[in-house]
């Protein structure tokens, strides 16, 4: 399927930074360094974040395709430098080094492993890719790269702004805790959400939450959870039912599955659909004053693979970061051997920034689907062309 939209990202963990490269934005518009870096601070937010967090402060650099704060038509580039690259120069050197140098080789072997960890990219990645060093592996598996995409997200959702376009995420359980109690609208769960350092929209259900997370840190273990991510005021027919690789739903679900650590994508009312019959699952059309709207919004603003025009709503389900203080059992891909899991720096829950990171995510489908539809070149044409 061709896109208007298209970004490729680039590095590692430890490498010396993260790059994107984003095609076919339109010219003009304005990009906001301060709500980029501002998204990335999101991401790196959240009760129950690890060591790695406390080291790095992202920040985005632009590095082509704007001129004047605005874009230009361009491809547009992005760079997110790894602060502790300082402390892996060595290990992550780009350039050749000399073997027979045994300091280097101490260096090297320090951050090198052999021990495949259960839930980890590492046993099928060095089978496809033929390596032994599962230091390859990990760094480029590792869901530090979903940084960039937040800042592709962020680049995406101030295009979006200038339609009116709008969304934010929120976390609705953690580990056993599950959130009871939604404010009525949209508006209230935002603002709640924004002020919770578990981005959870209920002030008592966080702090239970907070005690799960203690406890599984105790333990040595790691909690999953659920989130939720609202995007408002989309138009009608965003997506398309005429090719089974159009649909809004399936393109959604796509963008957020790929997600490290994700296991399940929900749209609307979801897995909730299998309980219910069809009287109350599906939303009655109705007009008032020629004005057409639903009381309910259980398709999750999704008919038929386009949107409908009600607030379109994802869930997503992130499993335990597998990452354990107290490792499984794993093995020795080089000496063919039972072990124990190898342990790098881990974080005990990061479901607030996987919301953050499927934020991003679906900020980029909806841009490229819009743009899909209503077109142009500049800033000005996709407005015209939208008629709004």
């Amino acid at each position: 399927m061709t896109k208007n939209i298209r970004f490729l990202t680039s590095g590692e963990s430890h490498g010396k930074c993260l790059n994107a490269i984003i095609d076919g934005l339109p010219s003009g518009i304005k990009i906001d360094n301060g709500f980029i870096n501002n998204e990335l601070r999101k991401r790196q937010s959240g009760y129950g974040r690890g060591g790695r967090m406390k080291i790095e402060t992202d920040a985005v650099e632009v590095k082509s395709g704007v001129r004047f704060g605005k874009t230009t038509g361009a491809p547009v580039c992005l760079e997110i430098k790894n602060i502790d690259y300082e402390n892996w120069r060595i290990p992550m050197c780009v350039d050749e080094v000399d073997f027979s140098n045994k300091e280097i080789l101490r260096l090297i072997a320090d951050k090198s492993f052999t021990t495949a960890r259960p839930g980890h990219a590492d046993y099928a990645g060095s089978i496809k890719y033929n390596l032994e060093d599962l230091r390859d592996v990990l760094e480029r598996s590792s869901a530090r790269k979903t940084a960039i995409e937040v800042a592709v997200g962020a680049v995406a959702k101030l295009f979006l702004r200038e339609f009116g376009i709008v969304g934010f995420s929120h976390v609705t359980q953690i580990g056993t805790v599950e959130l009871d109690f939604v404010p009525e609208t949209y508006t209230l769960i935002k603002e709640k959400s924004e002020k919770s350092v578990l981005r959870c929209c209920d002030e008592l259900t966080t702090e239970k939450m907070k005690e799960e997370i203690d406890r599984a840190k105790e333990d040595g273990d790691t909690l999953g959870g659920k989130f939720e991510v609202i995007y408002s005021n989309l138009p009608v027919g965003i997506g398309s039912y005429v090719q089974w690789d159009r649909a809004l739903d399936g393109i959604l679900a796509q963008a957020i599955m790929s997600i490290p650590a994700v296991k399940a994508v929900e749209v609307g009312i979801g897995t909730g659909a299998a309980n219910l019959p069809g009287s109350k699952v599906h939303d009655g059309i109705k007009i008032r004053n020629g004005v057409i709207y639903r009381e309910t919004n259980n398709a999750g603003g999704i008919e038929g693979g386009m949107s409908n025009g009600e607030p379109l709503v994802l869930k997503g389900t992130m499993k335990p970061i597998p990452t354990l203080r107290k490792p499984l059992p794993a093995v020795d891909l080089h000496k063919k051997v039972q072990t124990e899991a190898h342990f790098e720096r881990s974080d005990t829950c990061a479901v607030p920034a996987c919301a953050i990171v499927a934020e991003a995510r679906a900020a980029i489908i909806i841009a490229d689907e819009f743009l899909q539809k209503y077109g142009g070149d500049s800033i000005e044409e996709v407005k015209k062309h939208y008629g709004r």
